[in-house]
């Protein structure tokens, strides 16, 4: 199992990045949280499986078809499975 805490940057918010992130962790099975950072950015954590994390991963770094992600600052984590499902917070 795997958690990590992830930033994104470049033109990812007013792109619907939020609710696309929390429909492709969902079809993963993933649980955590996205939100938006008052700096541009969108920070989310994520939990599950190795290969779920990683799949998920992958997505955050081309985001939505509106978005252009310039960045993606990842940080390892213990697993805590503290999260029952994936939240957008505010």
């Amino acid at each position: 199992m795997k958690r990590i805490h992830v930033l994104i940057s470049g033109k990812v918010q007013g792109v619907f990045f939020r609710a696309e992130i929390q429909r492709a962790a969902m079809d993963l099975n993933l649980t955590g949280w996205v939100r938006n950072l008052p700096d541009g950015r969108v920070e989310t954590v994520l939990e599950d499986e190795d290969t779920n994390v990683d799949k998920m991963l992958a997505w955050c770094h081309h985001g939505p078809p509106a978005a252009r992600v310039q960045e993606v600052i990842i940080d390892d984590h213990t697993y805590t499975g503290e999260f029952r499902n994936f939240n957008i917070t505010y």
